[in-house]
């Protein structure tokens, strides 16, 4: 029972370590986590619906863990081969796609979601 606790406790430890990488290192992460703590004030502020919060807070955690592969898939490239191989710019390519349609995604929604309340704020 103990030695789980334990394990659970240095899995955790092994987590924020890796959260604090990608933050100090990590321009992108660190904006798109200023982005969902202004999107959470404004989810605050409004009163959005339960299942409203619910769908944000998985499109902003979507857009989170997605930037924290395409750092791992990044780090993993530049391991296995060299930068100037055309290959390893095609799969950072690809990983910096699926983090912007990913982005995309999270601001429709975002603003599908906002649009009435702050329609009604306006008039």
């Amino acid at each position: 029972m103990w030695y789980r606790l334990r394990t659970v406790r240095k899995s955790v430890r092994y987590a924020w370590r890796g959260l604090r990488y990608v933050f100090l290192h990590e321009q992108n992460f660190r904006i798109q986590l200023v982005i969902a703590f202004v999107v959470l004030l404004v989810m605050l502020a409004l009163r959005i619906h339960a299942w409203e919060t619910v769908a944000l807070v998985l499109m902003m955690c979507v857009v989170l863990i997605l930037e924290i592969l395409n750092t791992v898939v990044e780090r993993f490239v530049d391991i296995l081969k060299p930068r100037l191989n055309e290959y390893s710019q095609i799969i950072k390519d690809m990983m910096a796609a699926a983090v912007f349609l990913a982005a995309v995604a999270s601001a429709v929604v975002g603003c599908v979601i906002f649009y009435p309340y702050l329609r009604v704020l306006i008039t």
